[in-house]
């Protein structure tokens, strides 16, 4: 019931409550024509990957003729009611309504994805510039529509409803109904002096009990203001739950802020536009190792890849990744209406470039989520360019369940499930062959590469009976990291794998040197530093540098 006093607080600034309320004015009472009036109301709600349409009457629950649960100041609105009564609905009571996950809530009313902030443990309220990082954050979701809470955490249950010396309540979640750089000063001296203080507003959702402190109504600090911004910030004074503070003092005393950021992925709009990628999944259980989908998290090794995988790639040089995995709750009874949720998270691991199959042993892990019995993880994180890996899990071996991922990134990304173990036979694997090998290549860099005044602009490139992997150009340097992998399935082990580098060129790339890889899974020696040689020669030449490359070969298919 909190969430939908939090909803009030927006009020009509929901800009998706077309989304929420499908064709509110249709479903308006109208005084002239009371004969259209049938009784009943239709909402939505977002539920794992699509809006559901709730229909519910008019009844409302009352005690002496007043509405027992959420209700509007003016006692002729009852939007907020009724949709209410819809959400319990779609929970299975209104019981269920009472207390909950403000982040899951958030994403219900908006199809967005949900971001909890724990102020305590980043320590923003001491670190300004990570700080003012957040409040940009945050000032970017507010202006685009998101909703955002805060709160106070309530360590135990006699901590519930606490009220501190600050006005401020435990356990309650406060909607963020504005976010603003205040110009501070009068007259010429604001406009030239342009001194401003990031500040908030907020909202407890029960309209009473207040901050007291600095920028609350009667504060002696908003003679620092002007008369017309203050009006301008619809400043107060009147115990109705709404009240100013600066940033810095939000971060000081609340412990938990949840940003919900709607996702734009229309062309037509002036903001960012994000690429996402909807996939849905299971964790399923089988007796089979390579069919089983239920292994559990990374501290349960034997069975960790055993799990659904997916795969996306990062097209730019570096690009922000969001990141979001949603359960669908497994309903116990409708008198409670309470889902029990799995401890899930995630892992992204940096691949192979060329990677088409299963992860079957660990490479470089570039993120992870936290595991929490929420409905929804989320994960945003800057990634360089590349092919990853997401491996979502329960925290627990053999727990089953339905899943959603949502993957979005600013260029679209090919996220797809990986299915297949290793290459799939057919019957032209007895005329052409089939995979006697498989052989993972990681050219960590060179050295002492041919210069020019300028310094090398080198890449390189792996190749293997056809098939091969192209690093990104590092530019201005005879000494480059590459930090490239290629994964081949080699149907003639005995011939070798090459490895070329070459020196970008407007007209014409010139050639540097290449060595052979024997690559075979008898050669113990992980770790090769190789001298470059001519092309079409197996000889040591003068070719200057050096190249630096990890192998790692097994007869096994699915061993890497």
């Amino acid at each position: 019931m909190w969430l939908l006093l939090l909803l009030v607080s927006r009020g009509k600034e929901m800009g998706d409550r077309a989304r929420v309320i499908p064709d509110w004015k249709e479903q308006e009472w109208d005084p002239e024509k009371p004969n259209t009036y049938v009784g009943i109301f239709h909402f939505h709600f977002w539920r794992f990957g699509e809006w559901v349409d709730v229909v519910i009457d008019d009844r409302l629950p009352t005690v002496n003729n007043q509405l027992i649960y959420c209700h509007s100041s003016s006692r002729n609105e009852f939007w907020c009611a009724l949709v209410e009564k819809a959400y319990a609905k779609l929970a299975g009571c209104y019981q269920a309504l009472d207390g909950g996950n403000t982040a899951d809530a958030l994403v219900d009313f908006t199809g967005g994805v949900s971001e909890p902030i724990d102020l305590t443990e980043s320590d923003f309220a001491s670190d300004e510039a990570k700080r003012n990082q957040l409040f940009e954050r945050v000032l970017k979701v507010h202006s685009r529509g998101g909703l955002i809470s805060a709160s106070i955490k309530a360590v135990t249950a006699a901590d519930m409803e606490a009220r501190l010396a600050c006005g401020l309540v435990k356990g309650h979640a406060y909607a963020i109904t504005d976010v603003r750089k205040v110009r501070l000063g009068r007259g010429l001296l604001a406009f030239f002096k342009s001194e401003k203080l990031d500040m908030i507003r907020l909202r407890n959702p029960w309209g009473e009990r207040e901050w007291n402190g600095p920028w609350s109504d009667t504060s002696e600090e908003w003679q620092k203001v002007s008369k017309s911004e203050r009006e301008k910030l619809g400043v107060t004074v009147q115990d109705d739950g709404e009240f100013w503070m600066t940033f810095e003092d939000m971060c000081r005393y609340f412990t938990d802020i949840i940003k919900c950021r709607l996702i734009n992925t229309s062309y037509l709009s002036i903001h960012k536009t994000w690429e996402e990628a909807r996939l849905c999944g299971a964790w399923t259980r089988h007796e089979d190792p390579l069919h089983n989908r239920s292994g559990g998290c990374i501290n349960h090794k034997d069975t960790f890849f055993q799990n659904p995988q997916y795969i996306f790639d990062v097209k730019k040089p570096e690009d922000e990744v969001l990141i979001c995995i949603q359960q669908r709750p497994k309903q116990s009874t409708r008198r409670d209406g309470k889902g029990e949720n799995l401890a899930i998270g995630f892992d992204i691991y940096k691949v192979e470039e060329n990677r088409q199959y299963r992860m079957h042993s660990l490479q470089h892990r570039t993120a992870s989520s936290i595991y929490i019995n929420s409905r929804s993880v989320f994960l945003r994180t800057e990634q360089p360019e590349g092919r990853y890996v997401i491996i979502p899990t329960t925290f627990e071996p053999g727990h089953t369940g339905e899943f959603l991922l949502r993957v979005f990134t600013d260029v679209p990304s090919n996220c797809r499930e990986l299915r297949l173990d290793e290459p799939p036979r057919s019957c032209w694997s007895s005329l052409c062959g089939y995979p006697q090998q498989v052989t993972q290549v990681h050219v960590l860099g060179a050295a002492g590469l041919k210069d020019s005044p300028t310094g090398a602009n080198s890449y390189v490139i792996i190749k293997s009976e056809g098939d091969k992997v192209r690093s990104a150009v590092q530019k201005g340097t005879s000494t480059p990291e590459y930090d490239v992998k290629g994964i081949f399935y080699r149907k003639k082990p005995s011939q070798p794998i090459t490895v070329q580098i070459w020196n970008y060129r407007v007209l014409k790339d010139e050639f540097l040197g290449q060595v052979y890889l024997k690559a075979s899974s008898d050669d113990l020696q992980a770790l090769h530093t190789l001298h470059l040689r001519d092309r079409n020669s197996r000889q040591p030449s003068d070719l200057p540098g050096t190249v630096a490359v990890r192998i790692l070969s097994s007869a096994s298919l699915t061993a890497i």
